[in-house]
């Protein structure tokens, strides 16, 4: 009996060990504070534009337009930091009420290039390139 515990842990030990002696392989890289700065900004960017969405008076002015507010915040989620961030200057930019019109038609553009360009498919009326 005592053989066979004897035997039960070679089992065990003799793979653990062998792979415990094998190098593991990691990557790493520096990452400058600008880049780090970049994404904690393209996270705030994209909170805010979110934040935007949510009101309901531009909730109203999406559904007059055809597009509804969670796909446009789902949108703005796949959008890149670069884009985000110009959105969120357009909202900044807008006075109260008087640029919802403005930073709608810049949504219904990126919604329109991303359906030509076969990456969404949200307007009925457009082909995709692909």
């Amino acid at each position: 009996m005592l053989k066979k515990l004897y035997r039960s842990v070679a089992l065990v030990l003799i793979p653990c060990m062998t792979l415990a002696g094998m190098p593991l392989v990691a990557q790493a890289g520096i990452v400058s504070t600008e880049q780090s700065m970049v994404t904690a900004a393209g996270d705030a960017h994209r909170e805010r534009v979110s934040a935007f969405f949510e009101r309901e008076d531009v909730r109203g002015a999406l559904q007059a337009q055809g597009v509804s507010a969670d796909e446009a915040i789902a949108r703005v989620q796949a959008m890149s930091d670069a884009e985000v961030a110009q959105l969120a200057d357009r909202v900044d930019q807008a006075p109260a009420g008087a640029g919802v019109v403005g930073v709608l038609f810049t949504v219904f553009l990126i919604l329109l290039v991303t359906d030509i360009l076969g990456l969404t498919k949200v307007f009925p009326f457009t082909r995709s390139i692909r």
